[in-house]
């Protein structure tokens, strides 16, 4: 499709609806499960009318996980160095946690792509999210050298956090049956659970 030009407002809507669809397809069969045709069923179009927007099904993909990748960098860019120390990890851990209930597919695009060794976005990795991440790293270590924290390996605490919070998302099926039926919502819970466990982790 030609990108210089305008779309129309039929064209958006079809655009959405294969994003929707490739977004449900992609986050219950995996990239090599899925198929353009599953994604051309689901977003209600013909595969030909899908291929016009996109060429290909790694198109379709990229194009997810690039619209995904801002959004998942924006609760640690918010980690603010001017705050106290504690509040702003645990609203980091809270921010985090947010994004598994509110947008769990998208969470589980993101782990299989890094599960399939982040072919698409190796290089954001490497760079935007690197960076990010050491430039907050460099904050949280300066807490703990001043004090104002526990003694931690920052770049670890960081990944501690995502791996406590996208578990929600990542394996929600698995948390939802060992839980039972009688919970609904597991997230009150959690974020409970978790702003403890970082409080007394971070206590000094």
């Amino acid at each position: 499709m030609n990108a210089a030009r305008p779309r129309t407002r039929i064209q958006r809507r079809n655009v959405d609806a294969i994003r929707a669809a490739a977004l449900e397809v992609f986050s219950a069969q995996g990239f090599r499960g899925a198929t353009l045709d599953q994604i051309a069923e689901v977003a209600g179009l013909s595969k030909p009318n899908l291929l016009y927007y996109f060429p290909s099904k790694e198109a379709i993909h990229l194009d997810l996980l690039s619209g995904l990748l801002d959004a998942w960098l924006a609760p640690l860019r918010a980690l603010d160095p001017a705050g106290e120390p504690v509040a702003e990890i645990l609203a980091y851990v809270r921010r985090k946690l947010a994004l598994s209930r509110d947008f769990p597919r998208e969470s589980r695009l993101f782990a299989n792509e890094i599960l399939r060794g982040a072919p698409h976005i190796e290089g954001v990795i490497g760079g935007a999210l690197r960076a990010l991440v050491d430039e907050k790293a460099g904050v949280i270590r300066g807490w703990a050298a001043a004090g104002r924290i526990a003694p931690v390996d920052p770049h670890h605490l960081i990944f501690s956090i995502w791996a406590l919070t996208q578990h929600y998302a990542d394996f929600e099926v698995q948390v939802r049956l060992v839980l039972g039926p009688g919970v609904d919502d597991p997230f009150p819970a959690a974020e409970r659970h978790l702003v403890m466990l970082f409080r007394k982790l971070l206590a000094n």
